[in-house]
């Protein structure tokens, strides 16, 4: 390696540090700016469901509005930026002391609470009964859920397995169940919200956190080391 690509290492090195830095600044900004279009639309703006509003003129009403469709927008995009941020900042953050697992499985609640957040507040500040949200989400989570059963149920297998623990990564594990096919024996890599790495004979493997939570798992003896005898006749 040449003196200039080390140059550009350092160079690559020190912008992702910047970024790493600057990354909760971003998202702090955004959430002080989705606070100050609440702000504007509670002064100046006026519910989209308000037709008429005490001597307001047809183009006073419509100026507000305006203004309403204008902050609640501003609210959704920088109040999900802010929320997208400060959730992967507070998996940054977790990460060294619960474990990558445990901070993705915080990293994913904090989103769903935020966005579930976000979209309660911009329909109130629209002017848009909440019961609406509520059904349309009733409705796509019963969609979604016909749609992505095995995902959702390998989804809820690995927050069992997370919390569980019959095994950690490191772990040497033998599993066995029809779905896996009879047994399969190597160290574990990796637990995510959906599968399972595992170190084979034959390689990697990713097996689904269901059909793993569905199986017998036992402990996986080491490999004795090689006796006297062999190593000295080798």
């Amino acid at each position: 390696m040449d003196l200039q690509e080390r140059r550009q290492l350092d160079m690559a090195g020190q912008l992702a540090r910047v970024k790493r830095r600057t990354r909760p600044w971003r998202s702090i900004f955004a959430l002080a700016l989705a606070l100050a279009a609440v702000v504007a639309q509670v002064v100046w703006g006026l519910p989209l469901t308000v037709k008429h509003h005490g001597d307001y003129s047809d183009s006073r009403i419509f100026t507000a509005h305006a203004i309403t469709v204008s902050c609640t927008v501003a609210f959704l995009v920088f109040g999900l930026a802010a929320t997208l941020g400060l959730s992967g900042k507070a998996k940054e953050l977790l990460e060294p002391t619960i474990g990558a697992a445990h901070a993705g499985v915080v990293r994913y609640f904090l989103l769903l609470v935020g966005v579930f957040l976000v979209l309660v507040v911009a329909c109130e500040l629209a002017g848009w009964p909440i019961s609406r949200l509520v059904t349309a989400g009733a409705v796509t989570g019963v969609l979604l859920g016909i749609a992505a059963q095995q995902s959702l149920a390998n989804l809820f297998a690995g927050l069992v397995l997370l919390f569980a623990r019959p095994f950690r990564v490191g772990d040497r594990v033998r599993f066995r169940a029809g779905a896996l096919s009879g047994q399969i024996e190597g160290t574990v890599v990796d637990i995510s919200l959906t599968y399972v790495r595992l170190q084979t004979a034959d390689g990697p493997m990713l097996l689904p956190n269901s059909q793993v939570l569905a199986a017998s798992v036992g402990p996986l003896p080491d490999p004795e080391p090689p006796a006297a005898g062999d190593a000295a006749s080798r």
